[in-house]
Order: structure tokens, then sequence, then C-alpha cells
């Protein structure tokens, strides 16, 4: 079975034309939808890059593994002790691995590993290639490098081709040549003066007046012209999501060169495509702007459009029902032949997937580390999110949002609903429960997190930012973030 797994960062499903966007962002992957299976509600697991993409990787929680963060001891998978035989776990039971295992030829081009030491993500693979920019290159230097490989190995039978793009990932900077392609569209249509001013008089990193990070002052190598540093006008944030979109709209262009350099090998009916993300981004959800702090819908939800050899009679077909990205990789291993380690937390559904059937989980969990340390729980037309740090956004301890009638998480009917506040909290004691089954080391990691100072993204920022506050006329977000955190207040960033 051949298998083109294209990976594009930072894509938020909701921004695709295929998941109803108004824009034309996605042509290619809207017409490999036409031709395929798209899922509706597929999340991953943990959030956002490194946490995703291992959690995807090693079939497993990020809880199980120890990877939540980007930094600190949560960034790493926690070492198997003294059961570690001459071959370790890891070395069996990655998702390249048992592609391999099954007589795949498997690679990944992806400078994911390089950009955050993520060393495990290629356990398995026969073949890895970057160009050595950590994320900094554009579609245009992955795909020659795609093409080349598909060159050498394409027409073979069974190969797991990985290719991961990152243009809509932040900075926005996507090449000139693309132009203003959006210019005359409008923006989505929850954005106006109000709402606006409601960010602007925000807190936290990545809020309206500090879209960079914790201020709107960045290193010249950072500025890029279509994402601006703050999102002070109705102007900015068109420059915002345009940029954004652009990006998606170049690693669409490449996805079609992609199918085309298929199809000129002769082997594109017969590949298995398939287009995902590890995370999404905000736009103003949360108060947060270009980036991806929460375990939010927007952060979570990632696109994933199937078009499978021998399934042209699914064509078009929407799967809604609820899905980790990592049980997908379980059910394409599956399908490939290959079986599913006992280890993993993922479960395939090849059977309901191949008879198009709507099968999936009663709810799902997200966890969170990196910006914020927080656990979402889906399930139904909710989503609720545990807070136990808020990144320095003010969060409340316990929010939950009716995504069916509050798309972009505006009110929070925690003292609304009590019964299904009640309900998602019993969602996630029974899954720490069953996460923590049988485990040698059932140390939750975000408690590690918060050991270590916070998440790594914000850890040690909080002095100077008080400051930033202060002076921009927000004293008593100072005021709250310092009596909520007065340990960190007084702790700075060591150098």
């Amino acid at each position: 079975m051949r298998i083109l797994y294209i990976d594009i960062d930072t894509l938020r499903a909701d921004h695709l034309g295929c998941y109803g966007y108004h824009r034309n962002t996605t042509p290619n992957i809207d017409r490999l939808a036409a031709k395929g299976l798209r899922m509706e509600n597929c999340y991953a697991s943990d959030v956002p890059c490194l946490p995703s993409r291992s959690a995807l990787g090693m079939g497993r929680f990020g809880t199980r593994t120890g990877v939540v963060g980007h930094g600190g001891t949560a960034a790493d998978p926690r070492p198997e002790g003294p059961g570690r035989s001459f071959s370790s776990k890891l070395a069996r039971t990655t998702l390249a691995e048992r592609f391999s295992r099954c007589g795949h030829r498997t690679a990944s081009i992806s400078s994911f590993a390089h950009r955050h030491s993520a060393l495990h993500w290629l356990a398995g693979f026969h073949y890895v290639e970057h160009p050595g920019k950590r994320g900094l290159e554009g579609a245009e230097e992955i795909t020659p490098l795609a093409t080349h490989w598909l060159d050498r190995y394409g027409e073979e039978e069974d190969w797991f081709l990985h290719v991961h793009y990152w243009d809509p990932h932040t900075p926005y900077r996507a090449p000139d040549s693309m132009g203003e392609p959006f210019k005359d569209d409008p923006l989505p249509d929850w954005y106006n003066e109000a709402r606006l001013k409601e960010h602007w008089d925000a807190c936290g990193p990545h809020s309206a007046q500090e879209a960079s990070g914790f201020t709107h002052e960045v290193p010249s190598w950072l500025q890029y012209p279509r994402q601006p540093t703050q999102v002070d006008s109705m102007g900015a944030l068109r420059r915002v999501i345009d940029g954004y979109d652009t990006g998606i709209l170049y690693a669409d262009e490449h996805v079609g060169r992609l199918l085309d350099h298929l199809e000129k090998l002769g082997v594109l009916e017969d590949t298995c495509v398939v287009v995902s993300s590890d995370h999404g981004e905000t736009f103003g959800e949360l108060g947060i702007y270009c980036d991806h702090h929460t375990a939010d819908e927007h952060v979570s939800r990632l696109p994933m459009v199937i078009r499978m050899p021998g399934m042209e009679s699914q064509a078009g077909r929407v799967d809604r029902a609820l899905h980790y990205q990592f049980d997908v990789a379980a059910t394409l291993l599956e399908c490939a032949g290959g079986s599913v380690p006992e280890e993993w937390d993922a479960l395939g559904f090849q059977e309901s997937f191949v008879e198009a059937r709507d099968e999936g989980r009663d709810f799902l969990v997200i966890t969170q580390g990196a910006w914020t340390a927080q656990r979402g729980v889906r399930f139904e037309d909710y989503l609720f999110l545990r807070t136990y740090h808020c990144g320095y956004h003010a969060f409340p301890e316990l929010m939950l949002f009716d995504l069916g009638n509050d798309p972009h998480e505006t009110h929070n009917l925690v003292d609304e609903k009590p019964e299904i506040v009640a309900k998602a909290l019993g969602y996630l004691v029974q899954w720490l429960t069953e996460v923590a089954d049988g485990e040698d080391e059932c140390v939750d990691p975000i408690w590690t997190v918060l050991a270590e100072g916070g998440p790594y993204a914000v850890r040690g920022t909080l002095p100077e930012y008080l400051e930033r506050l202060r002076k921009t006329g927000r004293a008593h977000w100072a005021e709250t973030l310092g009596r909520v955190h007065p340990r960190e207040a007084g702790i700075a960033r060591e150098s």
C-alpha cells in the first residue's frame, strides 16, 4: 500500500474550503476531499507541535509518554527504566517502525525533529531529510525533496511518505509572488470593533497588544509584512487573517504539485493520500492571536482528509464521529496490513472506516502543556476546559462552551450548566484513571510542568510582563496575575 501523509503545520480546520470556509484557500485539498473522506471531528490528543507529533508517532497520550510541553522534563519521553531491553519499546512501537515491519519503505521530509530536538520522531524511518532551517523553510524547499524521493521509490508497491509543510505557521511569510489573493474577500463574520476593543484590553502573550509574544517589538529577522505585531484595528486584523490564509493557499498549491507528480509516475489512483496537521491556530478566540496556547477547539481540532484506493463509493463522505488523530494513524496501519501495538492508546477502526459507518469515541481529552497547563474535554456539542496554569491569560479555572451555538468560545456556561460541567469532570476523571492504569510511572506530566515553574514558553517572563501591563493601561491585569502567580512574579527568566 502506498501512503502519502501530507502534514501542513498549524492548519486550522475551519479555514479550508471543504470545511465550509468562505475563502478559496484550498482548491487542491477540496478536490481531494470530494473524491474521498473528510473527518469533521478529528482532534490531536496533545497540543501543540512537539506533543502533537510525539503522540502521533508513538500512538500514545502525552500523559503516558511524558511529552506535553516544549521544554523542561515534559518535552522528552520518559526513560523506559530497568525493563528496557536491547531493543527499546520506542524502537519497536513507533508508527514508522510499524509500517516498516509490515514491509513498507518509510520516509519523513520534515524539519520538525530538528526544530524541537524530537529525535524520537525519527525512530523507524528509513529515510529522513530536511533543509536545515528549523521550520522557516518554505514549501518550495520541501516539495523538491519529496518529489526526488518519489522519483526513486514512488513506483514501489509499499511505502509511507510523510511530507511536512510549515507555511501557515507564524510568522506568516508566504512569498511576495503570492500577492494579496484575499484582499477582496470578507473577514469571518464574528469580528467587529467592539470585540477587537475587548481583546485589546485583555492580557497574556499573543493578546491583541502583543500579537508576537509578550511585546509588539520583535527582532528584525522576525518581522514579516503579512503579520502585524499588534491587532489594533480591523485593518491589522485583515493583515493577520489574509497572511495566514495566503500561507494555507501556498501550501495547498504544493499539495497539488505532489498530486501531479504522483499522476506523472502513474501511481496517483493507487496511492492513499492523507492531509492533516499537528494543531490549529487562534485568531481572537479566548483573547489569543497568531498562536496556539490552549486545549480548545481551534487549536486541537484538525483537518483530516483521506482519499483511499478502493473506496471510491465513499467519495465526498463526511465522518462526524469523534476521533483522535492517532486513531486514524492506527486505522491506516491496519489497512496496510500492519498490527497496532498493544502499548498504544490509539484505536484502529478499519471495519467501520471501510464500511462507511461513523463510529468513534464517546469523548476526547486534549492536553496542552507548552503555553498553558490545560485540559479540554470534547463531547456532544460541548468543550470543557480545565486550566491548571493560565499562561498569564487570566483564564478562570473552569470554562464550558456550547460549540454548536458559540463556535468562537465567547460565552462561558459554567454557572449556567452545572450538570454539564459535572459530566465533563466525570469524563476527565475517568480518562485520568484509565491513562494511569498499569503505568509504572504515574506522575501526570502536567504536575511536572507546574513543579518546574509553569509552562516552558512563559516560564520566567512574568516580572517583565507585569511592568508592560502597567505601562499599557492594564494595571488591573498586572494586579490579578501577580496575585494568582505570586512566586512567578518574583522570578525572572534565566538568560
